[in-house]
C-alpha cells in the first residue's frame, strides 16, 4: 500500500502554518533578489523536500545571492565552495589535522557541513572531487579518518554550472547530474528589472548591514519539510507521472519519430521519484494538500531536461531538450 494512502489528514491550520513559513521565506527572497520567480520556486522546493539543485546560468545572474538570501531567510548555516580543478575532497569533506601540542589527530570539518551549500561552478573541479561531493549530498553524511560525521538538517545543496566556458572543466557524467533533483535554467533579466537591480545597489540593499531578520527558523522548515511528505498524491497521479517517464524511455511508440530518434537514453526511476516529491512541494506552496497534474507539468522541464540525453543528431540540430519534453508531456494523457 502506498504510504500516502495511509498518511493522517493535514490539518487546515497545519497546512495554514507551513504555507506561511514558505510565504515569509519567498518574501525575503524576493527583498533581494529581483525576478527570477522560477528560481525561487525551485529553492523552495529543495528546501522543502531535501532534494538538491543543480542550476545553470552565465555569471551574474545572482546565484549567491539568491542562496544567500534564502539561507539568511531561516538562520541557516550557508558556505560558497568555490570550485577549481587543484580543488581536494577534503577541503569539501574536511580533514584530520595533526596537533603536535597534543600528540593527536584533531577533526577539521569542511565546508559542506552546513545547511545550505553553494557550490560554485561544480565542472570546474575534478571527477574525484565532484564524487566526494554528490556521496555527502546522497548520503547526507561525510567519513573523515574512519569515522562518520552527519550533515545538519535541513540540508540543500545548490550547485552551478557555467554553460559558455569549457576551457579547464569537467563534465558531470550523466548518472551524477541524476542525483540532483532538479535543474533549473536561468534567464537574464528584463530591462525594468535590471534597472531595479541597480536602484537596489544604489540603495544598499545588499550590504551586509541591510540584512532583513530571519522570516523562518530552522524548525520551522523541518516541520514544514514533514508536512510535505504527507501531501496527498493520488494512484491516477502518479500512474501519470510514471507514464511520463515511461515514455521518455520508449518514445518511438508515442511521439513524433524525428523527435523520438533525438533521445540516446530516457529518464531513470529517479525522476519519477523526484516527481512525487517536488509536486508535493509545489501544491503546498499553492495552498494544497494534494497533488495535481498541473503541478507535474509545471516540474517537467525541471525533473526531467537533466535526465533526459540527446544525441549527437540533437546538437548537430540544435535541438533543444525542452521540445523534446514537451512532445513526451503531450503524449501522456492528462488524468
Amino acid at each position: 500500500m502506498l504510504q500516502n494512502s495511509v498518511s493522517a489528514r493535514i490539518e487546515p491550520a497545519e497546512l495554514a502554518r507551513a504555507q506561511q513559513v514558505a510565504a515569509n521565506i519567498a518574501g525575503s527572497f524576493d527583498a533581494k533578489v529581483v525576478g527570477q520567480a522560477r528560481l525561487r520556486e525551485s529553492l523552495l522546493v529543495g528546501l522543502l523536500t531535501g532534494g538538491h539543485i543543480l542550476l545553470e546560468s552565465v555569471p551574474g545572474l545572482a546565484k549567491t545571492t539568491a542562496a544567500q538570501a534564502v539561507a539568511e531567510a531561516v538562520s541557516a548555516d550557508f558556505r560558497r565552495i568555490q570550485c577549481t580543478p587543484d580543488l581536494l575532497p577534503s577541503d569539501i569533506v574536511g580533514t584530520q589535522i595533526y596537533d603536535a601540542a597534543q600528540g593527536t589527530f584533531i577533526t577539521q570539518l569542511g565546508p559542506v557541513h552546513a545547511n545550505i551549500v553553494l557550490l560554485d561552478e561544480i565542472n570546474r573541479s575534478s571527477a574525484k572531487t565532484q564524487s566526494a561531493m554528490l556521496e555527502a549530498m546522497q548520503e547526507r553524511q561525510t567519513s573523515i579518518g574512519g569515522q562518520e560525521y552527519r550533515l545538519p538538517s535541513p540540508f540543500l545543496v545548490l550547485a552551478t554550472q557555467n554553460p559558455i566556458e569549457q576551457e579547464g572543466t569537467y563534465l558531470l557524467p550523466e548518472a551524477q547530474m541524476d542525483r540532483f533533483m532538479l535543474k533549473d535554467v536561468l534567464d537574464y533579466p528584463s530591462p525594468a528589472e535590471e534597472a531595479e537591480i541597480i536602484r537596489r545597489i544604489d540603495a544598499g540593499v545588499y550590504t551586509p548591514e541591510q540584512a532583513p531578520p530571519a522570516a523562518a527558523s530552522l524548525e520551522a522548515v523541518t516541520a514544514a519539510q514533514q508536512l510535505v511528505r504527507r501531501i496527498y498524491i493520488d494512484p491516477a497521479v502518479i500512474n501519470y507521472i510514471v507514464g511520463i517517464v515511461f515514455v521518455t524511455r520508449n518514445a518511438l511508440q508515442y511521439i513524433d519519430p524525428r523527435l523520438a530518434g533525438f533521445i540516446e537514453f530516457g529518464a531513470s526511476p529517479r525522476a519519477s521519484i523526484a516527481f512525487s516529491q517536488a509536486a508535493r512541494a509545489v501544491a503546498l506552496l499553492n495552498g494544497r494538500d494534494h497533488v495535481i497534474p498541473e503541478d507535474v507539468k509545471t516540474l517537467a522541464h525541471r525533473v526531467l531536461r537533466h535526465r533526459l540525453i540527446l544525441n549527437f543528431e540533437a546538437v548537430a540540430e540544435q535541438v533543444q531538450v525542452e521540445t523534446v519534453i514537451d512532445a513526451v508531456v503531450a503524449a501522456v494523457q492528462t488524468p
